[in-house]
């Protein structure tokens, strides 16, 4: 008896002995295989520094051991910079649970040693660069709870296999190059909570199996090439929180009771797809909305009540056709008072009609984007639109909106984007918009807006875009306004009554890309700092005075591609310079200027240039049919032949002459006497400058009938005896003006016709404005 007892005993401690050593050699396993992973890491990081024989392997950074067993399992190295590929050896580690390795920069692809993990839960490698498939064998790992891919370069299908993970919660495959269909064994992820696969190249549609997964909660696959209907069994999964299918080919309508079979749904992202019809009135039930976004779809009718949603932050509803352009189509907005947390609200883009409602004014202080522009909306801009004290963005653009633009505006100290154009607005813009430096963008083209450029806005120094054209602003372009150095995109002053030069400071807009002062009453000569804005591609200074000579500083604009001086008084030779630049369209037509037309550049290209309206020009391209310049240095060759030919007829020609000189002086001395009668007979009417100002409105366009190279003709209508008369005003400025002021006095007092209009006054002296 004891003799057995002994050899149980014997066979006891046998058995430990065996235990520990074969123990031992799994452990050596494991720390071989992390010794092999490392060896595929370039240029291991300090985060492995440890990873050597001063310590034991469980130890080691990253590595966590049980505490049994000496075995690995836990692998955390993510955002760890490794660089490499993942070593098949990681397969050796048959005790891991959680492997993360992700934000790392990991090529090449996924070992299909990874199967052998089969106590593995926890799978995180996303944000690398790993290319390939996914391995089909994954589906080994049947212990899989949270299976995150995402942010690589994986390719081919999703594996049927996946299916078969019962106990999969997460699987994460977004921002990849998936493609294929969404396989059907989907249905069958029973544990399933999160299903995030966007940015990815799916295709065909959402089986309507996936309705069976009644713990989806977050289910995203915006951003593929899915298509057809979605399924109403999707609607059926009251425990989704987030749907997001944006950016598909998704069509027809939602389901009437959304609302009421999606209770705690808080995000809806259907956005960029073809879906039409009506948005459900029961949306309204859905309570715990935080996000709506529906645009650029083709939804119709009204807006529901959005009344019980307080944690709405962002309804986005833009470029979808809602709205019928009635009255009533902004009563939704009545409703969004009650949305205290509100950030974004964007509607542009519509059919909605209507009154702006003050209502707006008492939105949430949270709001940073609010965005109305192309409907058909009516009314003024609320006073209290000040009290939006976090808006970034205002977009109105493209309605009806009338009235002036109050100056509470300067209140929004965040607004980075200011969109009012293609409007109806009137007045002044306020001095108080200064007062914004957040500004980037402002836009007010196609209004009625008038006044000066206010000075302040100098103050926007982070401005990329100002936009004013098609206005009647007036007055002189503020010297502070092309002092603002941080325009880059856009500055368009075109189409408005701007007067006075093109202040020097302009040198000042060294990064702008695109100038269009087109079409104002500029004078004064090409500044020569416009050299200065060397990253000019668009230049459009036509039709305005300008003066003297095309700018040689125009030479360093190495960047410009289009530049339009025509209807101006330019003068002197066109620069051969502008030949060497890169020029695809160049403008020069109706101004005054003369000498030989450059040939090489865009001078090549007859359909690139206009020069037209110039009389003096000549040389060119055989296309330009212009006349051959003469030199100034050959002289006609002479001969005898010719001396006589030329002689004889201006001898008697001259004779003639002298005769008739002396004959006219006699006729003269008796037509004076004459003149001087009449003018005692008929008194030379007086008009003062006033008068005139008053009877041509100002000398306002409206009452232009005609301009020439000297002056411009306006008419007029005399308050003090309602006569109509034509008042032409002379540019002294311009040389040869004045020479031509008193031909055509001379012309008109002596020539009578019925329809030329008698002379009845002339007027020299000073404007309203003290200038000759």
């Amino acid at each position: 008896m004891s003799s057995c007892i002994l050899w149980f005993l014997f066979l006891q401690v046998i058995h430990h002995s065996f235990s520990i050593s074969f123990a031992r050699g799994e452990s050596e396993i494991d720390k071989l295989s992390l010794l092999a992973f490392k060896a595929q890491i370039s240029d291991p990081p300090e985060k492995l520094s440890s990873w050597n024989e001063s310590l034991p392997f469980c130890q080691w950074s990253g590595v966590t051991c049980g505490r049994r067993h000496q075995r690995v399992i836990e692998l955390d190295l993510h955002s760890s910079q490794l660089v490499g590929s993942l070593s098949p050896h990681i397969g050796n580690l048959s005790f891991l649970r959680l492997l993360r390795l992700e934000n790392n920069s990991f090529t090449n692809t996924i070992p299909q040693e990874i199967d052998r993990l089969v106590r593995l839960q926890t799978l995180i490698l996303g944000n690398n660069s790993f290319t390939g498939e996914i391995p089909a064998n994954i589906s080994h790992c049947s212990n899989l709870l949270s299976l995150n891919l995402e942010g690589n370069n994986l390719t081919g299908n999703l594996p049927a296999g996946l299916g078969s993970l019962s106990k999969l919660q997460v699987f994460s495959f977004r921002k990849n190059n998936l493609g294929g269909k969404i396989p059907p064994s989907f249905e069958n992820l029973s544990s399933i909570i999160e299903i995030d696969g966007t940015l990815n190249n799916l295709q065909g549609g959402i089986p309507s199996s996936i309705g069976k997964l009644k713990t989806l909660s977050f289910f995203s696959l915006g951003s593929n090439n899915l298509s057809g209907t979605i399924p109403l069994s999707l609607y059926n999964i009251s425990s989704l929180l987030h749907l997001s299918l944006a950016h598909n080919q998704f069509h027809g309508t939602l389901p009437p009771n959304m609302g009421l079979t999606l209770p705690n749904l808080q995000y809806l992202g259907i956005h960029d797809n073809r879906l039409s019809g009506l948005i459900p009135a029961t949306l309204i039930n859905a309570t715990k909305f935080t996000g709506i976004y529906l645009s650029y779809n083709e939804f119709t009718g009204k807006v529901p009540t959005l009344a019980s949603m307080p944690n709405l932050r962002v309804l986005s509803m833009q470029a979808i056709g809602l709205g019928n352009g009635e009255d009533d189509d902004l009563s939704f907005l009545y409703t969004l008072s009650n949305s205290s947390k509100l950030e974004a609200l964007a509607i542009n883009e519509n059919n909605f009609g209507g009154v702006l409602p003050d209502i707006i004014s008492n939105f949430s202080t949270k709001l940073k984007q609010m965005t109305f522009g192309s409907n058909q909306i009516r009314g003024s801009i609320p006073d209290g639109i000040g009290n939006l004290v976090s808006l970034d963005t205002l977009g109105l653009e493209a309605n009806h909106l009338t009235g002036s633009i109050p100056s509470s505006i300067g209140k929004l100290q965040n607004l980075a984007d200011f969109f009012l154009n293609e409007n109806k607005l009137s007045g002044s813009i306020p001095s108080s918009l200064g007062n914004i430096t957040s500004l980037m963008q402002i836009n007010f083209d196609q209004n009625n807006l008038q006044g000066s450029i206010p000075p302040s806005l100098g103050n926007c120094q982070n401005l990329l875009v100002l936009a004013l054209s098609q206005n009647n602003l007036s007055g002189p372009i503020p010297k502070e306004v092309l002092s603002i150095s941080s325009l880059s995109m856009y500055l368009v002053l075109s189409e408005n009554q701007l007067t006075g030069s093109l202040p020097f400071e302009v040198g000042k807009l060294v990064t702008l890309g695109y100038m269009d002062i087109s079409k104002n009453r500029l004078s004064g000569e090409i500044p020569a700092s416009l050299g200065s804005c060397e990253s000019l591609e668009h230049l459009y200074l036509d039709g305005n005075f300008l003066q003297g000579p095309i700018s040689e500083s125009l030479r360093s604009l190495r960047a410009l591609q289009d530049l339009n001086l025509s209807h101006n008084n330019l003068s002197g030779q066109i620069p051969k310079f502008l030949g060497d630049l890169k020029l695809q369209s160049l403008d020069l037509s109706f101004n005054d200027l003369e000498g030989e037309v450059p040939m090489n550049g865009v001078f090549e290209n007859t359909s690139a240039i206009s020069i037209s309206g110039n009389k003096n020009l000549c040389g060119g391209i055989l296309q330009l049919n212009l006349p051959k310049c003469r030199s100034k240095s050959t002289k006609p060759k002479s001969s005898t032949k010719l001396a006589l030919i030329v002689a004889i007829p201006c001898g008697f020609i001259g004779l003639i002459f002298i005769t008739s000189f002396l004959y006219f002086c006699c006729l003269k001395k008796s037509l004076r006497k004459t003149k001087n009668d009449l003018a005692r007979e008929i008194p030379f009417q007086g008009v003062a400058y006033k008068d005139l100002r008053q009877a041509t409105n100002g000398f306002s366009s409206e009452n232009l009938i005609g301009a020439g190279s000297f002056g411009s003709v306006y008419k007029g209508l005399l308050a003090s005896d309602g006569v109509i008369v034509a008042v032409k005003v002379f540019n002294l400025l311009r040389e040869g003006a004045s020479k031509s002021f008193m031909r055509e006095c001379a012309a008109l007092t002596n020539i009578r016709h019925r329809n030329l209009v008698k002379v009845l006054c002339a007027y020299a002296g000073v404007d309203v404005q003290g200038s000759a």
